[in-house]
């Protein structure tokens, strides 16, 4: 029987011991041991895209299982931080599991936001698991169309470029 094994990059094994298991007991995509370590040795940390337009930064955040009690949103110094927890529901925990790769656990993630943002003006929105956050810009920071005028050249300064 084949077992499909979900990998993540971010969260590969981190101990020697486990790199080399997977080097010599994976010789053909497939365990031939027997033994798996295990898979949930992180915490949970929710990822993120950050985008932005010419008048918002926004932040996505994937946090499924995560409730909106648990969830907290500060933004100092221009320093977005988002910090909550999944929690591992108690009667979970009766029961047997055969394989356990969901992450849970208290997470802190901080983002230094590429242009300053207004406080005052900032919406979250959270629905499906899904957090949504949008920081306007400051003024100062949004994109300005100059408009150059374009002048002829003065009958005095060109009088004087005959004298010399």
């Amino acid at each position: 029987m084949t077992n499909i094994i979900r990998r993540d990059p971010f969260f590969e094994p981190t101990s020697l011991q486990e790199r080399l298991h997977e080097l010599f007991s994976r010789p053909f995509g497939f365990d031939v041991t027997g033994f798996e370590p295990p898979m949930t040795s992180a915490n949970f940390v929710p990822p993120v895209n950050i985008f932005e337009d010419e008048h918002s930064i926004m932040l996505q955040a994937e946090i499924p299982g995560v409730s909106l009690e648990d969830l907290k949103i500060t933004l100092e110094n221009n320093v977005l931080t988002l910090t909550g927890e999944r929690k591992f529901k108690e009667e979970e925990k009766k029961e047997n599991f055969y394989r356990l790769e969901r992450r849970f656990g208290k997470f802190t993630r901080s983002f230094n936001l590429p242009v300053s943002v207004d406080p005052e003006k900032v919406n979250a929105v959270f629905e499906n698991g899904v957090l949504d956050i949008r920081l306007a810009k400051r003024e100062e920071f949004k994109p300005k169309q100059i408009t150059i005028g374009v002048t002829k050249p003065s009958a005095v300064g060109a009088k004087a470029g005959k004298a010399a």
